[in-house]
């Protein structure tokens, strides 16, 4: 039988799926999550991503043995996977253009909290457990955490998750919006595959530029003008798609529409 892999990639029906299933991340745990990453960023066929975690836990951040490791053997080189790894999983998840749904089954900490915000939509159990836990080992953050939960929360409600690393619920979580929908602990995977699903059935050029404008908006790195123009270049864009031209055929028929993708 062979060994299940610490990260694995599959794509069918136009979801690709990113299942990590060891919730430590080892070196070689982090190298195969890159890689299932970069797989999902480049399919030209995925117009949804799925990111599973395990039951137990969608992901806890280093595997803090080997960093112990680490630390006593060369010391310097300890944090190096923070440039190596954490910087491109991030990075590469950013570069994912198709709406990206994140199953959490379990806790989620530290850089695998960074790797969630990632995500577009969250599913959480209701035994998740959320938590920043760096400043808890005498660390700063890493894996955009920082700069998520500012985006999110705001300045103050980061500041205070991020130096007091209060362990949290799912539900608190919602509460905050960090995540969309809590589901009974059995439904958690069913549920984030069924809105992946949805997603991958629908309008794909507009998702893509909802994300775009979504991230325009967010990183205020445009003023309002510079906006409403990217706005008006992608409405140009998307109104003579055949998603768009079939749904508004579509509505004027009082039916409901069908998309491609296209």
């Amino acid at each position: 039988m062979s060994e299940v892999k610490a990260a694995e990639f599959v794509e069918a029906d136009g979801v690709a799926t990113i299942r990590l299933n060891r919730p430590g991340l080892t070196r070689g745990a982090k190298e195969e999550l890159l890689a299932a990453v970069r797989q999902a960023a480049e399919s030209t066929t995925a117009r949804a991503v799925l990111f599973l975690g395990s039951d137990k836990a969608f992901c806890l951040g280093q595997d803090l043995a080997e960093h112990a490791q680490i630390l006593s053997e060369t010391p310097d080189q300890a944090l190096t996977t923070v440039r190596e790894h954490y910087n491109k999983i991030v990075l590469g998840l950013e570069e994912i253009q198709v709406p990206v749904v994140v199953g959490i089954g379990g806790a989620c900490v530290g850089a695998g909290m960074g790797f969630a915000l990632a995500g577009d939509v969250r599913v959480a159990a209701r035994k998740a457990k959320f938590g920043t836990a760096f400043t808890g080992i005498g660390l700063a953050s890493d894996s955009g955490l920082a700069y998520r939960l500012v985006s999110s929360l705001g300045q103050a409600r980061a500041m205070e998750l991020m130096l007091l690393g209060t362990v949290f619920g799912a539900e608190r979580a919602r509460e905050l919006g960090l995540v969309t929908e809590v589901v009974d602990d059995q439904d958690w995977e069913k549920r984030a595959r069924e809105l992946a699903v949805q997603l991958a059935s629908g309008p794909t050029a507009a998702f893509v530029a909802a994300k775009r404008e979504v991230r325009s908006a967010a990183e205020g790195q445009m003023e309002l003008p510079e906006l409403l123009e990217e706005e008006a270049e992608l409405q140009n864009q998307l109104g003579v798609t055949a998603d768009h031209v079939g749904a508004v055929k579509a509505f004027l028929n009082k039916q409901k529409p069908t998309f491609t993708g296209q």
